[in-house]
């Protein structure tokens, strides 16, 4: 859920706690979503599209962080999975240069960003990637020897190319974006990042 909605939601919600009369929850939601979308308005390549919700991210919103019973979240994954688009040529490998290029770029989707220039996957801001890195976020694991610790066989390629392009075909409700069912990165850069992660030349295994 986006934050100002959770906001916006706990607002309607206080309000709705000191009336008399019982208050539909669902009404509640409706109004916090209406309350958000008129406080964004379409700038660049930011359209309110972006406002809209699948059901995959209804179903996590809706759990509000509470932990997903685990049928729905085997339903989630399962359907997530399916979106996945493994690369026709069965390589899962591209060049971990390049990758690191990517994981470094932050710019790219936002409406200040030229829509014709690179997008990048902002991977240090939520993961310790080599310990060059002066500052990286700590919302996910660090992956620093990531290929190190697990391999580089075609199975370790194949899930890894899979986490990144769609996260929550392995962890319901991740907090990672889905980069490749959101068209975020090509098919190439999640190959790129793929190396990184993977290659023992890489900074991230050294």
């Amino acid at each position: 859920m986006i934050p100002s909605a959770r906001v916006a939601l706990f607002v309607l919600g206080a309000i709705a706690a000191g009336c008399a009369t019982p208050v539909d929850e669902g009404e509640i939601a409706a109004k916090a979503t209406a309350v958000i979308k008129a406080s964004f308005k379409p700038a660049g390549q930011a359209g309110l599209d972006r406002l809209e919700q699948d059901e995959t991210q209804r179903a996590c919103s809706a759990a509000a962080g509470k932990a997903l019973p685990r049928d729905i979240a085997t339903k989630i994954e399962q359907a997530n999975l399916a979106t996945i688009r493994y690369p026709a040529d069965g390589k899962f490998l591209g060049d971990w240069k390049n990758g690191e290029k990517i994981a470094q770029e932050g710019r790219g989707m936002q409406f200040s960003d030229n829509p014709s220039g690179p997008v990048g996957a902002n991977c240090y801001a939520c993961h310790q990637l080599s310990p060059a890195e002066l500052s990286f976020g700590t919302i996910g694991p660090s992956l620093y020897q990531y290929g190190k610790l697990r391999g580089n066989g075609i199975e370790v390629q194949r899930y890894t190319f899979g986490k990144i392009y769609n996260s929550e075909a392995f962890t319901a409700c991740s907090n990672m974006p889905r980069f490749g069912h959101k068209a975020i990165l090509s098919e190439q850069q999640i190959k790129d990042v793929t190396a990184l992660l993977l290659d023992p030349a890489s900074p991230v295994n050294q």
